[in-house]
């Protein structure tokens, strides 16, 4: 067996290495268990590892006996602590990638380690309904299946497919996750179009409301034209443009031409040829231009300060208004005013008490004031028919490139049209003031706590309405009086229900109930709104459960860097105004996961990769299926198919959980971006075919004798190599504390990743032993494996089960529980008898020393002179001499 335990690298492939495997032997774990049922470990052990063996049977048993839940938490060495958290709902579109898998390795590595030191757990699964990607998606499959939209339907008809989709793919994230190991609690699994939940998001909107924090009002929002609905200003990306250039626009066949200004001119009204000349970047608005602006300083137009422009296509005429505002700099000085398309003209427009023409419909197609041969063009198409029409009348004074910021939906890929809705928004200042300076939260890596503040300080009103139909539908309802004859101003009153919103109307206008009529808001909240409630809505808030007042606020958020603004702010903002308390105490931040080359994770690169096909394997041929089976470009899907082709040759092999996740697990989370790869993984899983040989070496040792050994207390070391591994073991244990409580799980794998190969393997099961000492060798042996799989528990769960069990025939003493997952995570306090001495010989010290370097050699010179030395001191500086 020595050579199955030493046969491999003694660290863990870089990234940058070439994906090199063969297909292994495939062992199934062919014993019939009925699911839930205790897998049998008593059979012949195999050769080899094998993930497919390892990883069967064992979850259903774990979720069976109740071992996730706080209610079914019996332990010998629990303690009077609860830990809690939400696992960040995924979207129920679709499937889990490995951005999700960091997040599910991370948090369960901190739940299980929790749980086995005795702590009351809860950690709630849940989903998000997702209203603009579920709806997209549901609306292309029914253009695709049945040749409808989503107008051929009534809005109930519609909700009902929906549900019908939701409830035929909304387990499939379920499964992704149960798969991944998640200790979930699912009998708490929520999804936040639930009944209960749904209660909650309208009881949070009244309150809102009631307390001024939510109110409605006209005002320029993001809009996508191809989603036909609003989107908050965090939804929306900066694209940078160096100047001309093509892009591809949802809904056009043709690229479309961005990065120019062009100029033509506006002829002042009797001043014969006179004329003002003006820039802009999107000539198709001009239909609904109010005035000129120039600035007051500007000496070029100092005479034309007052007069009137008139509008070629139109013949409105124009105000030249002067402010402050313009850049005399930019294109000729002088810009065209568009209130309702443009943010920076809607304040000049209430500056100047300019009208507010809007030109562009929502859904991208220009409107009647356009006149008839404008009504109904796309509108990127109208921007060439404005340009044509300018040359005809002589106005158009030239083209040229144009460096500019272009906004693109992040939801659709299209561009944003600043549109003038009325919409419901939240003030967010007096929340976000709050939240600064509470001061209790902390938050780690602790350098986004600039970000943070910096953010909340400079929070605008959020908009938080949603022209879509599957949602929480707003709880706010228009009034219409009767005998009424002011159809131009908007009455409304908000309830829990439509009866208390007619009860509510009844008191506020002082008539009958039965003499109101009443029109629920069509629009619904913004996914974000409901995502926002999660951690105390999860709990059964706004009612007063035994679960609210036992574990909110949660102990800890942890989800990706990028959600920072999307969602933890505003769960801080809308907890701490609903609950009186920050929904948690901790932020714990990890980094974003990319490609080996440092690429984003993207559909159209080919680089998303999904969980399940790194643990089962997965030929390249199905991945290019997969890519077909998606909604990508034509083009896309080319470019995504040749990508994988490249970097998955013969697919992906077998790799299993528990090897994905230490994987994972073992880069930096506080830090830069985690660049993985499949190498990577598959190195994590030739580390866990060590830990089987290990395990089968150590019940080789053992022998047939099921006689139990000693316990770790009464194990008194003999020999000074005994000393040294029973030193080495104290050392890890304590560096495993020290990191955990740290939140760094890459100096947790590192540290045990080192003891197992390093320590145990290349030094310790390498000496001869014999006689008395040969015993008591077996018995440390046997100490240093049963308790480092208990470590390695968190990130691995399912080997470790697997080989702890095995295990159980030679345990001192009656087990206390029947799973590892609810051992006492091994702790220093334990160990003292274990920690460093100077009992070591200098002879002995020297063989130990040698023997280490001997067999690391190699590994030593991979690391930095810095990283060596700490290495070396792991080791050693306990040592004499």
């Amino acid at each position: 067996l020595y050579p199955l335990i030493k046969g491999y690298s003694n660290n863990l492939t870089t990234a940058d290495e070439e994906l090199k495997w063969s297909e292994k032997q495939k062992i199934a774990y062919t014993t019939k268990t009925p699911p839930g049922t205790k897998k049998d470990t008593s059979l012949l052990f195999p050769s080899a590892y094998n993930p497919e063996y390892v990883e069967s049977s064992w979850y259903q048993w774990w979720e069976k006996e109740g071992f996730f839940s706080p209610e079914q938490h019996r332990l010998p060495h629990i303690v009077d602590q609860t830990f809690s958290l939400c696992i960040p709902p995924p979207n129920v579109t679709g499937s889990l990638h490995l951005g999700h898998a960091l997040t599910v390795a991370v948090e369960d590595a901190l739940v299980r380690w929790r749980r086995m030191q005795g702590y009351r757990v809860l950690w709630v699964p849940g989903c998000d309904h997702a209203g603009i990607a579920t709806q997209t998606v549901v609306e292309r499959r029914l253009l695709r299946e049945e040749g409808k939209r989503r107008q051929d339907f009534t809005r109930q008809e519609f909700l009902q497919e929906v549900w019908k989709w939701k409830n035929e793919k909304g387990e499939e994230i379920y499964h992704q996750l149960r798969r991944l190991g998640a200790s979930l609690d699912w009998s708490r699994a929520c999804f936040t179009m639930d009944p209960g939940f749904s209660r909650a998001v309208t009881e949070a909107f009244v309150r809102l409301c009631d307390c001024g924090l939510i109110y409605r009002s006209e005002g320029l929002v993001n809009w996508s034209c191809a989603l036909e609905s609003a989107i908050s200003d965090i939804e929306v990306d900066s694209k940078q443009l160096s100047g001309q250039t093509m892009l591809s626009v949802p809904g056009y066949e043709n690229k479309v031409e961005f990065g120019t200004m062009l100029t033509f001119a506006y002829p002042i009204e009797g001043q014969g040829e006179s004329e003002v000349a003006v820039s802009t970047t999107r000539p198709e608005t001009m239909l609904g231009d109010v005035a000129v602006a120039v600035h007051p300083d500007d000496p070029r137009y100092q005479a034309v300060h007052g007069k009137l422009c008139r509008h070629p296509f139109t013949d409105r005429l124009l105000p030249i208004i002067t402010d402050s505002m313009v850049d005399m700099e930019l294109g000729t000085g002088a810009v065209k005013v568009t209130p309702a398309h443009d943010h920076t003209d809607f304040l000049l427009s209430q500056r100047h008490s300019l009208p507010r023409l809007t030109v562009i419909g929502g859904d991208g197609t220009m409107r009647p004031p356009c006149g008839q041969w404008l009504e109904g063009v796309k509108r990127f198409d109208a921007r060439q028919f404005v340009v044509d029409a300018l040359f005809e009348k002589k106005l158009f004074r030239g083209k040229k490139s144009h460096a500019m910021t272009l906004p693109v939906c992040s939801r659709s890929g299209d561009i944003i049209e600043p549109l003038l809705k009325k919409q419901w928004y939240i003030h967010c200042d007096e929340m976000a003031k709050k939240a600064v300076e509470d001061g209790q939260l902390e938050i780690i890596p602790h350098f986004y706590t600039k970000t943070w503040k910096n953010w909340l300080s400079n929070i605008s009103d959020w908009c938080i309405s949603r022209q879509l139909w599957w949602g929480h539908q707003i709880p706010a309802y228009q009034v219409e009086l009767p005998n009424s004859t002011d159809k131009q101003e908007e009455q409304w009153v908000w309830g829990r229900s439509k009866g208390e919103a007619r009860q509510r109307a009844a008191i506020k206008y002082g008539l009958k109930p039965e003499d109101i009529t009443l029109t629920q808001d069509p629009d619904v909240l913004d996914t974000w709104f409901s995502s926002g409630l999660f951690p105390f809505a999860m709990l059964g808030w706004p009612e007063q459960t035994t679960d609210l007042q036992r574990f909110y606020p949660n102990s800890i958020l942890e989800t990706g860097s990028d959600l920072i603004f999307f969602w933890v702010a505003r769960m801080v903002m809308l907890g701490t105004e609903l609950t009186g308390q920050l929904p948690f105490k901790k932020v714990l931040f990890h980094s974003l996961v990319r490609d080996k080359h440092g690429r984003k994770m993207s559909k159209s690169l080919g680089n998303v990769i999904d969980p399940l096909d790194v643990i089962h394997g997965v030929s390249l041929e199905r991945l290019q299926e997969k890519v077909k089976e998606g909604n990508l470009d034509p083009r896309e899907q080319l470019v995504a198919m040749e990508a994988q082709r490249k970097d998955f040759p013969k697919g992906i092999p077998q790799c299993g959980t528990d090897a994905l996740r230490f994987a994972l697990c073992s880069h930096k989370m506080q830090g830069e971006d985690i660049s993985l790869s499949i190498s990577q993984v598959l190195s994590c899983r030739k580390f866990c075919n060590k830990m089987w040989q290990t395990l089968r070496f150590t019940l080789g040792v053992l022998g047939n004798n099921t006689t139990p050994v000693g316990a770790l207390e009464e194990t008194t070391p003999l020999s000074s190599m005994d000393r040294w591994i029973c030193s080495r073991l104290y050392s890890t244990v304590k560096q495993c504390e020290q990191a955990f409580e740290a939140f760094e799980l890459h100096i947790v794998t590192s540290v045990l990743y080192s003891f197992w190969v390093h320590s145990l393997c290349d030094v310790y099961m390498v000496r001869k032993h014999s006689g008395r000492s040969r015993h008591m060798a077996g018995s440390v042996l046997y100490h240093c494996v049963s308790t480092s799989l208990a470590l390695l528990s968190p990130f691995m769960p399912f080997i470790t089960e697997e080989l702890w069990q095995r295990l159980q025939p030679v345990r001192p003493g009656a087990a206390a529980q029947t799973s590892l997952c609810l051992q006492l995570y091994p702790c220093s306090s334990q160990l003292v008898g274990l920690q460093p001495s100077n009992l070591l010989t200098t002879t002995r010290v020297t063989f130990v020393k040698s023997k280490f370097l001997r067999c690391n050699f190699h590994y030593i010179l991979t690391l930095s002179q810095t990283d060596a030395i700490n290495h070396l001191l792991t080791h050693f500086s306990f040592m004499p001499g």
